[in-house]
């Protein structure tokens, strides 16, 4: 299909997104870009939330998966429902009772100023890399198949897809991505559903040899409880699910302030528990389109490409119709976009709430800094896009997971100790701690892989807040109660 067709068709999506967005946007405040004057309906939150999660990385990656770790994955998204249930009724109840707009603001009321300024830097930090990286994945697809025939630089792709990004945000902030991230989660769904059906056309099968190819191809493995040198291995996979969801979820500003903008704790539970159950079908049918990919290209003795991620943008452009794809990179833009404007929102928030100590009240004084700190962040989120460009990963997903051990990890302790351990901490010693413990975390992957040839995998995040657990108790006292 010709580069300017598909330009065309993206340019009348992304004028349908500022027009949602532009509704959506009418008559607001400060209060409504930070938390939507907390009165949306849970069930478009999560809906919405989907797309945020999923990501464009998933659409390429959890296909991908299939040829190296087979199901596998889904051990994980077994885990994650835990994780939704833990998130569900031990963080969110704590979050509405303190009426919070930023989640770390719990830090500052448990601990104090210097814990509270740490954590949001460890979240800013990793909610940076972690969605320049899904949106550096979208990018690459789409100078491959719309800018590259124009020789349109990478970076200039890059800098007006960000900039976009934020016209349709900086106005309405999370009260108009609570609307866009549900049109962009059916779009992405739509996508997802239209190309398995594609593929599946492809291949001579039934629906009844399918399933018993489901069943018994050993591709199609789900349960791992060997293989302990892997990350495969169905425990690592379930608790480190589990962890990742608090961490990625619960911890995360970004996914956290959607939830706070629910009418009541109640309608929030509501909707994450709703958003959780939704993850094992879906990943399921990512799973289930890698599989009919394998035998696609088995059957017509296809050599497909050595990096995982790569296998689905080859086969849906060399071997499937115009139409799967055109609608493959509205579902890659779909899925990252929704990933995107939430996590910039998100990172305005901590900055503007958490760093620079400002109110959310309505000021016009606030509201220029807050269009001002928004813009500098997206500033900063085009820089590190441009940054994955030198590097080279086998799978992004799984890269993703490896900075969220490390990142996310000395939030799992300090939160855990929060919660759980009546003790004082040193507070100048708490940023020293923090950064520690990764590097701590890393020698000790290093030591492994050379003494045991044992690489630590999505377990990382676990260690690393043990660590940090461990290293809380021991620069802290007996307090006299903090709640």
């Amino acid at each position: 299909m010709s580069p300017t067709i598909l330009l065309s068709i993206l340019v009348c999506y992304f004028a349908l997104l500022i027009i949602v967005s532009r509704v959506a946007s009418k008559n607001t405040s400060n209060e409504s870009f930070f938390v939507a004057n907390r009165q949306s309906p849970w069930y478009l939150v999560a809906f919405g939330m989907i797309g945020a999660s999923i990501s464009g990385i998933s659409f390429v990656s959890v296909p991908g998966m299939v040829r190296e770790s087979q199901f596998a994955y889904l051990q994980m998204v077994l885990g994650f429902f835990v994780g939704y249930l833990v998130v569900a009724y031990v963080l969110l109840p704590i979050y509405y009772r303190l009426h919070l707009t930023s989640i770390y603001e719990f830090l500052q009321q448990r601990f104090g100023n210097t814990t509270y300024k740490t954590g949001a830097s460890f979240f800013i930090v990793a909610k940076l890399i972690g969605a320049a990286s899904k949106l550096y994945v979208a990018m690459l697809v789409l100078q491959q198949f719309v800018f590259l025939k124009w020789d349109f630089p990478f970076y200039l792709a890059v800098a007006v897809f960000v900039f976009f990004i934020w016209f349709y945000t900086y106005k309405g902030g999370i009260r108009s991505i609570i609307w866009t991230d549900c049109l962009q989660t059916f779009v992405l769904l739509f996508a997802l559903v239209f190309v398995l059906k594609d593929v599946y056309s492809l291949l001579d099968l039934t629906p009844q040899v399918l399933y018993e190819k489901l069943l018994t191809s050993p591709e199609s493995r789900v349960f791992v409880f060997d293989e302990w040198q892997t990350s495969k291995n169905f425990f690592k996979q379930f608790f480190s699910g589990i962890f990742v969801v608090i961490a990625m979820t619960g911890l995360d500003q970004d996914m956290m302030q959607k939830n706070l903008t629910c009418r009541s704790l109640k309608e929030a539970q509501r909707n994450m528990i709703s958003y959780g159950l939704m993850f094992l079908p879906i990943n399921f049918l990512f799973l289930t389109l890698g599989f009919l990919l394998l035998i696609f290209a088995a059957e017509n003795h296809i050599l497909l490409p050595a990096t995982s991620d790569e296998i689905l943008p080859f086969i849906v452009s060399s071997y499937m119709g115009n139409t799967s794809l055109v609608l493959f990179l509205l579902g890659m833009v779909a899925a990252s976009f929704s990933s995107a404007d939430s996590a910039l929102t998100s990172i305005t928030t901590s900055v503007f709430v958490d760093l620079l100590g400002l109110k959310t009240t309505e000021n016009k004084n606030y509201k220029r800094k807050r269009i001002m700190t928004h813009a500098i962040v997206c500033m900063l989120f085009f820089i590190v896009v441009l940054a994955f460009d030198f590097i080279k990963q086998k799978s992004v997903l799984e890269f993703i997971y490896t900075i969220v051990g490390y990142l996310y990890g000395p939030l799992i302790g300090l939160y855990t100790f929060g919660l759980f351990v009546d003790r004082k901490v040193n507070e100048k010693r708490v940023p020293f701690l923090a950064i520690l413990s990764p590097i701590v975390c890393y020698v000790l992957n290093l030591f492994c892989y050379k003494t045991f040839f044992y690489t630590l995998g999505y377990e990382l995040l676990i260690i690393n807040g043990l660590i940090t657990f461990v290293g809380l108790f021991v620069i802290s006292k007996k307090n006299n109660g903090w709640k």
